[in-house]
């Protein structure tokens, strides 16, 4: 009842695109000054809003990307756009928001999408859900999927330990790392996004 090479391959190529030593200064910068019961529950949030669009477009995705019309490469480059707004703030300072939507915001946007629950990861899932044969092959897709969440969210909960090391002036340094591994994250995935709607053309 088990395909554990679906199970390594689908996991192992979400690993690489969700990236979680990667996403860990993304997370400590969007959370930074948080309290640390806060910070673990962005953590459980943001994986939790990742999992829940992931799973919508393993079940729903070819279907709502037909009903809007709207092509992988277009949800690319748009993921890439909001990335690299969000880049920007992080690299000129301005993240902080509202106090009532902040801890909400941070939690759906950017982490949990679309850091987490990327056009990548979306696509991955979407080709591996359709690809899968029989019951054997769901279980060990979404097992895959239900074990790389769990990876993200562990990765995210423990990293919080960084903050108490590297205080303040650590923080600053990690965010201003964050929106430049993020922004060139957004300008490679718009350019991705691009090249494939000229070569499709």
């Amino acid at each position: 009842m088990f395909d554990f090479a679906v199970f390594g391959s689908l996991f192992l190529t979400l690993f690489v695109i969700m990236d979680p030593p990667g996403i860990t200064p993304i997370f400590l910068a969007l959370t930074a000054g948080r309290p640390a019961k806060t910070q673990r529950r962005m953590a459980l949030q943001a994986v939790s809003v990742a999992f829940g669009v992931i799973a919508v477009f393993g079940l729903l995705g070819q279907q709502i990307l037909d009903y809007l019309h709207v092509s992988v490469d277009a949800l690319m480059i748009a993921g890439g756009l909001l990335l690299l707004l969000i880049a920007l703030d992080l690299l000129t300072g301005k993240t902080d928001e509202p106090t009532q939507t902040k801890d909400v915001n941070v939690a759906l946007v950017p982490l949990g999408m679309p850091l987490l629950a990327g056009p990548g990861a979306i696509v991955s899932v979407i080709l591996a859900v359709q690809n899968a044969d029989g019951v054997q092959g769901q279980v060990s897709v979404w097992s895959a999927i239900l074990a790389m969440h769990l990876v993200l969210w562990l990765t995210m909960r423990y990293s919080l330990l960084i903050i108490r090391v590297i205080k303040d002036g650590g923080v600053v340094l990690v965010t201003r790392l964050a929106g430049m591994m993020l922004s060139a994250i957004a300008v490679q995935q718009i350019i991705n996004g691009v090249t494939q709607v000229v070569q499709n053309s």
